[in-house]
């Protein structure tokens, strides 16, 4: 009969251990921020936005509880910071060389982080906003500010081409392509298809960033 393998008593009853975060090397700043902005969208890719929970976050992104709310009031707030890192963001505007090159590329980046984690992050923190006021004017306020600015980085990347008038760019008209493509994911879902993108860029936001001053008829 072949010879049974022996286990001594301490291999047979080992428990594994788990890695205490304290006693790992400290992250800081950006690189905790990113950490715990990946262990969000993981945790919301796995068990929902309903199951999230500030406990959760810290445990997979191995920090203290303590250091998120240092940086975050709850869990809405971290939620809605950690989906926007993953949109386009104004330093990272693309430069396509048109203005309707541009506008396309962040419809489409945005469509396809929407068909994931950030999708649900916004589904969920949208769902929680119909229920509490403070946390709909957090998710409006910070919704406009984020898509302000890149939409006007690329205005200033048309404007430096000769391409618009940056002065035309109005806080409304410049609301206008991406409230449709929040429309379309609230009340359709993803994936958002590409005809569809193509259709706001050429019938709406080219339209009203190309021409004149508000008020001012055309022609």
């Amino acid at each position: 009969m072949p010879k049974q393998q022996e286990f001594l008593p301490e291999q047979q009853h080992r428990v594994p251990v788990q890695q205490d975060h304290r006693k790992l090397p400290r992250r800081r700043g950006a690189a905790l921020n990113s950490a715990i902005f990946e262990a969000v969208r993981a945790e919301i890719a796995e068990s929902g936005y309903a199951a999230l929970t500030m406990d959760s976050v810290a445990e997979r992104a191995r920090a203290s509880k303590a250091s998120l709310y240092r940086r975050w009031p709850g869990r809405a707030a971290l939620v809605l910071e950690a989906a926007y890192d993953a949109m386009p963001s104004p330093s990272s505007a693309p430069d396509t060389g048109s203005l309707r090159g541009d506008a396309l590329a962040i419809l489409r980046l945005v469509a396809q982080q929407l068909e994931g984690a950030v999708g649900q992050a916004m589904r969920g923190l949208l769902g929680e906003a119909l229920q509490n006021p403070s946390v709909a004017a957090e998710v409006h306020e910070y919704t406009r500010g984020n898509v302000g600015k890149i939409m006007r980085a690329i205005i200033e990347q048309a404007a430096a081409r000769g391409e618009c008038d940056p002065s035309v760019a109005t806080e409304t008209r410049i609301e206008a392509g991406p409230a449709l493509l929040r429309q379309r994911f609230i009340f359709s879902g993803t994936p958002i298809d590409d005809e569809f993108l193509v259709k706001v860029v050429d019938e709406v936001m080219l339209p009203l960033l190309v021409a004149g001053p508000p008020g001012v008829p055309a022609g």
